[in-house]
């Protein structure tokens, strides 16, 4: 995906749809698409009520990150401990109501989710990737390797990086994602990656769990 051109205005650069708390999807699943080349959900949706009294996890609120950034889409992700190195790009919803992500062809690529926070505005930002495919290892495969204090640098389309810092990985049931942590618009910036993990159960679910990486932005590096 290029990136746009810098000579562009900031408003035309960062143009996506205005965002509320019922953007957040309303199918049933949260699904991650095409994994290990079906379907894996990435747990129950959150609806407008279910995360509105939300925490947005241990982030600083006394740091002067934590006021958070503009809105500006991250193009690239680096994660040094996993050897991440990959573009983002943006996804919406599917027609069913999920989450889409990259198509498998691009299993290297991640995905942002356009309608909550870009990563280093207040909020809880998503970025989904596939933990592997009908080739092998996928961009998220060693997400759960991911230890607390690890790095993670979010480049954005404003030529800022973001930093944040892991705070937990955690493994839930597809039937059990705590939405009130993964979804929000308000708090400090943090990050939420997601891919899936635990047994392969194969049908409609794939595997059984989620695998989920809590951040929290520690940092800003200006261009």
């Amino acid at each position: 995906m290029a990136a746009p051109s810098p000579t562009a205005p900031a408003a035309a650069r960062d143009r996506r749809p205005a965002r509320s708390p019922w953007s957040t999807p309303l199918a049933v699943l949260l699904v991650l698409v095409g994994v290990f080349a079906t379907g894996a959900g990435l747990g129950r949706t959150a609806g407008p009520f279910d995360w509105a009294a939300g925490s947005g996890g241990p982030a600083g609120a006394d740091r002067p990150a934590a006021r958070g950034l503009p809105a500006s889409r991250p193009v690239s992700l680096v994660v040094p401990a996993i050897r991440v190195d990959a573009p983002v790009a943006p996804v919406g919803q599917a027609k069913d109501g999920s989450i889409a992500v990259p198509p498998l062809s691009r299993h290297h690529e991640t995905g942002w989710y356009d309608r909550g926070p870009t990563p280093g505005e207040p909020g809880r930002a998503i970025i989904v990737g596939h933990v592997d495919s009908t080739s092998g290892p996928a961009v998220f495969y060693d997400l759960r390797r991911l230890k607390p204090g690890d790095e993670i640098q979010v480049t954005r389309d404003d030529r800022r990086v973001v930093v944040f810092r892991v705070d937990s990985v955690e493994h839930f049931d597809k039937s059990q994602l705590p939405a009130e942590r993964v979804y929000g618009d308000d708090g400090p910036p943090a990050l939420r990656l997601i891919t899936c993990g635990g047994a392969w159960v194969g049908g409609d679910t794939g595997y059984r769990d989620n695998v989920i990486a809590f951040a929290s932005l520690v940092e800003t590096r200006q261009p």
